[in-house]
């Protein structure tokens, strides 16, 4: 379950339900502890009790239920505050803190900015832990892909996944679901004869052969191995059928084509 940190924030990994992994973090030098997106409360609970830790902080990406399903019980118990999109407020279940874009969040004294990047979710931020070099984006990323289009629009999209790609290389990308294998064979269904996706597709597979996770990825990863990253190169383009088309409508294209693998 362990994750990892580069400066004070200790991150450790919950799986819960289905696919979906919760994060514990812990900064260091005040022992605070936070949670991001407990789907589901007791294996957060399980993994609390394992470290002897408290729970101060709930942050929540978006409103999805696999993403806020164990908010109740862990607030209950903790008298945790619960954090999220001010944006989205009333589809949270009641929020202590609402938060907005550029608003500085801490956890401790580890700093994280808040990302907006409606898409997924019109209300969807991100955690950027810049100090840390983590990045916790709930769907709005995954590795080797990102979150369905469910409420925003292709321009929307690529802004916020422009805006994600943008963060330096070293950020750890912690998402929320251990989707990349299916992404890797997707995006090699697509470009067969790309080698960055062809070494990265066998890590990923050699990974998950020894039940191992493929989350955290890292910023410099994605650019160089997620087809949503690489929607301004021609053979992207071409893969979907729009040679010399506008970027917004390859990353259209991209998702649509996607949704129907």
């Amino acid at each position: 379950m362990g994750g990892g940190g580069a400066g004070g924030l200790r991150v450790e990994r919950v799986p819960i339900l289905r696919d979906n992994y919760a994060w514990l973090l812990r900064c260091e030098a005040t022992g605070t502890v936070a949670v991001v997106d407990p789907g589901e409360a007791a294996p957060v609970q399980a993994a609390l009790d394992a470290r002897g830790w408290p729970l101060h902080q709930v942050l929540l990406t978006h409103h999805h239920p696999d993403h806020i399903g164990g908010v109740p019980p862990l607030q209950a118990r903790h008298g945790a505050r619960v954090v999220g999109p001010a944006a989205d407020a009333a589809r949270m279940g009641g929020l202590d803190v609402g938060l907005q874009d550029g608003d500085d969040w801490r956890l401790g004294a580890c700093a994280a900015r808040v990302l907006a990047l409606p898409a997924h979710t019109r209300g969807h931020i991100a955690f950027h832990f810049a100090q840390d070099e983590a990045l916790f984006c709930g769907d709005a990323l995954f590795l080797m892909g990102c979150g369905r289009l469910f409420e925003g629009t292709p321009a929307e999209l690529y802004a916020a996944l422009r805006r994600l790609a943008a963060l330096p290389g070293a950020t750890r990308v912690y998402c929320a679901h251990e989707y990349t294998l299916g992404n890797a064979r997707w995006a090699r269904g697509l470009l067969p004869r790309d080698p960055a996706l062809a070494a990265r597709a066998a890590e990923v597979q050699a990974l998950r052969a020894r039940g191992e996770p493929t989350v955290p990825g890292r910023i410099d990863q994605e650019r160089a191995t997620n087809l949503f990253l690489r929607v301004e190169q021609p053979e992207v383009a071409a893969a979907v059928g729009l040679p010399g088309a506008d970027p917004i409508a390859v990353t259209a294209a991209l998702r649509a084509h996607k949704d129907r693998a």
